[in-house]
């Protein structure tokens, strides 16, 4: 929390880049009557605008603009925010998974946020640049709690809802939603760092629900999964990206927002975030629009650093060899949704390929590098794959900013799994590698993850719950 106490905010947002400039959106979360105070640049004051209304609160924006190439400031409600500008030497956080299945609003907030104020710590440090979300920024499992039509979602569903009791739910979701983004974007660690490091997102399935898009399609089009969908989307939109339907900024692939895709350039970097969401189901990870999207951004030259964000790790162990596992046994099927959301699932075989060969054709450019980066399974871990013209394709994960880590046993059956190897490019076996500084291939600990520029060269090193700060990894 900034500013006055009744008001949540500012939350930056990088809209794009253009002409040199940052195009910035600040979020704020106030109650009804309460208008926010203008945000100061050197060019004037810039008045907030509603964008929506829930029950006791309404969400405004602020858009303006700062030089994307040096360090700049802003100010707002008496308070002067510095940031650090995407030129020459950066830094850039990327965090995921921010949040747990159960009961994560009743969590306290000192030890829920400890890794955000970590985090914060570290921007005091060496500022920040940027912070990537590569998912799961709430967790909304139990949003559909409350409401008769959603109670037992996703086991059983109404036959025939009517239009009154729908727009029941969605109203009922609507709330619930925001109630886990307001209380996420109003914990102090996390609004430190909101105010003065400007985000980009990509949303995964608990920012729906647990599995959506690998879910049945009788739960997933039915109309109580379709208003679930809509609620999550409205949600995403406003609080992810700062805008509303039809107003998405010019870093969307898609105006419409069929699929929330996105990608942005700047000096020597660029970020591509394909959607792996809005478009999946049970055999397609992305729809049209989401793979026409990927084409371009193949074919389009970028010279410098790609990070490609995967929601899901791109490079993995064989999965299948899980999946056969349990779909023998009975107790263990429950978890099939799950492996399903990986790109190493055997109903997604060739979508993965179709992504590890856009992604190498990424690379195939003068001067372009692309490293993957993923969140998704509350671990830490790397990976690597051999391209044709001699590279490497870095897969760096970090996993669990805030959800605890689960049992080291899984992360050592993980690691024991990805001996196996695999190689969906002929020639190019995946390979899952450690961390430097850790005894296994897969870290149950939560974490971050810090990119650093230095004269053009790039470096990795993910900050540890307990064991501290890996050494650098050259990319």
């Amino acid at each position: 929390m900034t500013g006055t106490p009744q008001i949540t905010g500012p939350i930056l947002i990088l809209d794009g880049i253009s002409n040199g400039h940052m195009q910035l959106a600040a979020l704020f979360v106030a109650p009804l009557g309460v208008t926010p105070p203008p945000v100061c640049t050197d060019d004037g004051e810039i008045a907030p605008v509603k964008l929506a209304d829930y029950a006791s609160a309404r969400v405004f924006r602020t858009r303006f603009t700062r030089p994307a190439g040096r360090p700049s400031s802003y100010q707002w409600n008496d308070e002067r925010f510095e940031l650090a500008g995407l030129g020459g030497d950066i830094r850039i956080a990327y965090a995921s998974c921010n949040g747990e299945e159960h009961d994560d609003l009743d969590r306290e907030g000192g030890e829920r946020n400890a890794m955000w104020r970590r985090m914060g710590r570290d921007h005091v440090q060496a500022p920040f640049s940027l912070l990537l979300h590569g998912g799961d920024q709430v967790y909304t499992d139990e949003a559909t709690r409350g409401h008769p039509l959603s109670e037992d979602w996703p086991d059983s569903l109404p036959r025939d809802p009517s239009r009154a009791d729908l727009a029941g739910l969605h109203e009922h979701l609507r709330q619930r939603f925001f109630e886990r983004y307001a209380l996420n974007y109003a914990a102090a660690d996390f609004a430190y760092l909101a105010a003065r490091v400007p985000s980009l997102m990509q949303w995964d399935d608990h920012d729906i629900c647990d599995g959506w898009g690998s879910l049945r399609r009788s739960r997933t089009y039915s109309p109580v999964g379709q208003t679930l969908f809509a609620a999550a989307r409205e949600a995403a939109l406003l609080f992810q990206h700062g805008t509303v339907e039809g107003d998405l900024p010019p870093r969307f692939a898609d105006a419409e927002g069929l699929h929330l895709g996105w990608s942005l350039d700047t000096s020597g970097l660029r970020i591509v975030a394909p959607d792996l969401r809005s478009e999946r189901t049970r055999r397609e990870v992305m729809g049209d629009g989401g793979w026409q999207m990927m084409e371009v951004e193949a074919a389009r030259q970028a010279p410098g650093r790609t990070f490609l964000m995967s929601s899901v790790p791109l490079l993995g162990p064989r999965l299948s060899l899980l999946e056969a596992l349990m779909v023998l046994t009975p107790r263990m099927q429950k978890y099939e949704d799950d492996l399903r959301d990986q790109w190493q699932s055997r109903a997604h075989r060739d979508s993965w390929v179709r992504m590890l060969r856009l992604t190498e054709q990424m690379a195939q450019g003068p001067d372009q590098q692309v490293t993957a980066l993923s969140g998704e399974i509350h671990l830490a871990t790397r990976g690597e794959m051999p391209l044709q013209d001699g590279s490497t394709l870095h897969q760096l994960v970090a996993s669990g900013i805030a959800h605890r880590a689960p049992p080291k046993t899984w992360a050592k059956a993980l690691g024991t799994l990805a001996c196996a190897g695999e190689a969906p490019l002929p020639g190019q076996p995946v390979r899952i590698r450690r961390i430097p500084g850790q005894r296994g291939r897969y870290a149950a600990e939560r974490n971050y993850l810090v990119l650093t520029r230095q004269q053009d060269s790039w470096s990795a090193s993910w900050e540890f719950e307990d064991s501290g700060t890996s050494v650098p990894l050259a990319l």
